[in-house]
């Protein structure tokens, strides 16, 4: 009987290194002789790259807060029925940029949405997986932006405002209240290397 992988998320807002240390994690993990699987929210399938496209397009106008998070669980749904619990149940570990708590950070922090309405969303996609492990990098928000906004060109989200990113980390820090098993805060600000090694600490406590 094939043993059940598991599933490793990275969360934070815009600029805090979320996919070098995805990879990072990823290299960890295959050099333990793990089968790993990277991806990303939204995104990681066909479908979910387009609805990604849409989501990050700075050209499009604004659209409705909930029409937002609603594409964003459809990309999930996707993700997890083409990607994740395929790979979970061979036995593989996924390595996922982001996952259902960027919602409640994203669309429930900082556009304000009901969590309620996030929940039952969740419920329907989700269906109770829970990550095994979520990583929240944290930086303060000046110092995440002017790293995010050095790249050639800004997506949609990176083009807000300060204090959407301020309610978005708030969001992020009360989830790794509330869910103290599971989430691990790494400070994000120092160099790579530093951040690395705090990851490396983490993964080692609890996948011994």
């Amino acid at each position: 009987m094939t043993l059940r992988g598991k599933l490793i998320t990275l969360e934070g807002i815009e600029g805090v290194g979320k996919s070098t240390q995805c990879e990072f994690v990823a290299q960890t993990l295959r050099a333990l002789g793990k089968r790993v699987v990277t991806t990303r929210e939204p995104g990681g399938t066909t479908l979910g790259e387009a609805i990604r496209g849409l989501l990050l397009d700075p050209k499009l106008p604004a659209m409705a807060a909930l029409s937002e998070l609603l594409l964003m669980f459809a990309a999930r749904a996707e993700h997890l029925a083409q990607v994740i619990e395929p790979a979970l149940s061979a036995g593989e570990w996924v390595v996922s940029d982001r996952f259902t708590d960027a919602s409640y950070a994203y669309q429930g922090g900082g556009r304000g949405l009901a969590l309620s309405t996030i929940a039952a969303l969740e419920g329907i996609v989700a269906q109770g997986l829970q990550p095994d492990l979520t990583l929240l990098l944290d930086a303060p928000v000046r110092v995440a932006l002017r790293r995010a906004r050095a790249r050639a060109q800004a997506d949609r989200f990176e083009l807000e405002r300060a204090q959407f990113f301020a309610r978005v980390r708030q969001a992020y820090l009360d989830l790794a209240q509330a869910h103290p098993g599971r989430f691990r805060v790494i400070d994000a600000v120092p160099a790579v290397a530093q951040v690395q090694a705090a990851v490396l600490q983490v993964l080692r406590q609890r996948f011994p």
